[in-house]
C-alpha cells in the first residue's frame, strides 16, 4: 500500500509540475522574429490585436537578413519567425538541418525588378549587368521570372534553386552579379537592373506597383510563412498570433504600408 501511494504522491507532484511550468511559458512572453522595416510594423499591428482579443503578449526581435531568423528559430533564442517564403523555409531546412516547419500563411510580395537606366524591359541592352538575391531560392525565383519573359532560357525552368550555371541560352550575354539581398536597393547606380525582395525594396523607396520595370505575377507560390520549430509548433501562443495576424486589421495595416503590394496569403 505504501508503495501505492508514492507513486500516486509522484505522479501527482509530476502533473503540478507541468502545470507550473505551462503556467510560467504561457505567462512569457512569445518571441518572434521579423524584419526590420514595414514588415515588423504589420507585425506589430499583430501583437496589439493578440493582446486585445487574447491576452497574449508578444516580443518582436528584429533582423537585417534572411539567414540570423532561422538561426535563432533553431538554437531557441526565439519562439518563431515571420519574413521568409515556403521555398527559402525548405532550402534552410535541407542544407542545415534545422527542425523547423511552416505553421500559416502571411503574405505574398511580389519580387520585381526595378531599374535607373531604363523604363521598361526590352530597353536591356545586351550585356545588361543584372544585379540578383545571392540566396538560393530567391535566385531561383529571379531566374524563374526571367525565364517566362523569354529573357534568358532555363535547363528546368520549373527548378526552384536555379543559379546562374543553370542557364541553358543567354542570347543577350547577361552578366548576373549575385549579391546578399539587403545590399540590391544600393546596387541600383552601378547596374543596369536589380530584382529586389519588397523587405528591401519599400524602404528604399521603390514600389513594384510604381517602379518595376518587371513585376511577378500575383499568383506567385511564394507566399511568406510564419515558422516555428517541429517542438512548439502548436504553442497556443503562436496559435492564437496566428489569429490575430490573419485578420482584416493585419491586412489594412500591410494595405497601408506596402500600397498594395501585400496580398493576404491567407485568403
Amino acid at each position: 500500500m505504501s508503495n501505492r501511494r508514492t507513486f500516486i504522491k509522484t505522479v501527482a507532484a509530476a502533473a503540478v509540475s507541468l502545470l507550473v511550468w505551462g503556467q510560467a511559458q504561457a505567462a512569457e512572453p512569445l518571441k518572434v522574429g521579423v524584419m526590420a522595416g514595414p514588415e515588423s510594423q504589420v507585425m506589430e499591428t499583430a501583437a496589439a490585436e493578440a493582446k486585445k482579443r487574447f491576452d497574449v503578449d508578444v516580443k518582436l526581435i528584429e533582423f537585417s537578413d534572411y539567414v540570423a531568423p532561422n538561426v535563432a528559430l533553431a538554437d531557441g533564442s526565439i519562439d518563431a519567425n515571420a519574413f521568409q517564403h515556403r521555398p527559402y523555409l525548405d532550402a534552410m531546412v535541407r542544407d542545415r538541418g534545422f527542425k523547423l516547419v511552416a505553421v500559416a500563411n502571411t503574405f505574398v510580395y511580389p519580387i520585381a525588378a526595378y531599374s535607373k537606366k531604363i523604363k521598361n524591359i526590352s530597353e536591356l541592352p545586351e550585356g545588361a549587368q543584372i544585379a540578383i538575391p545571392n540566396d538560393p531560392s530567391n535566385e531561383g525565383r529571379v531566374l524563374i521570372l526571367l525565364d517566362k519573359q523569354g529573357l534568358i532560357k532555363l535547363e528546368d525552368n520549373k527548378n526552384l534553386e536555379a543559379t546562374p550555371l543553370n542557364i541553358a541560352e543567354n542570347p543577350k550575354k547577361f552578366k548576373f552579379v549575385e549579391l546578399d539581398a539587403a545590399q540590391l536597393p544600393r546596387a541600383l547606380d552601378d547596374v543596369d537592373l536589380a530584382f529586389i525582395n519588397n523587405t528591401y525594396a519599400v524602404p528604399a523607396g521603390l514600389l513594384p506597383t510604381r517602379d518595376g520595370v518587371l513585376v511577378e505575377d500575383k499568383d506567385s507560390p511564394y507566399v511568406n510563412v510564419f515558422a516555428a520549430r517541429e517542438d512548439n509548433q502548436n504553442d497556443p501562443r503562436l496559435q492564437k498570433l496566428i489569429e490575430a495576424y490573419q485578420s482584416e486589421a493585419v491586412a489594412a495595416r500591410a494595405e497601408e504600408l506596402f500600397k498594395g503590394t501585400a496580398i493576404p496569403g491567407w485568403k
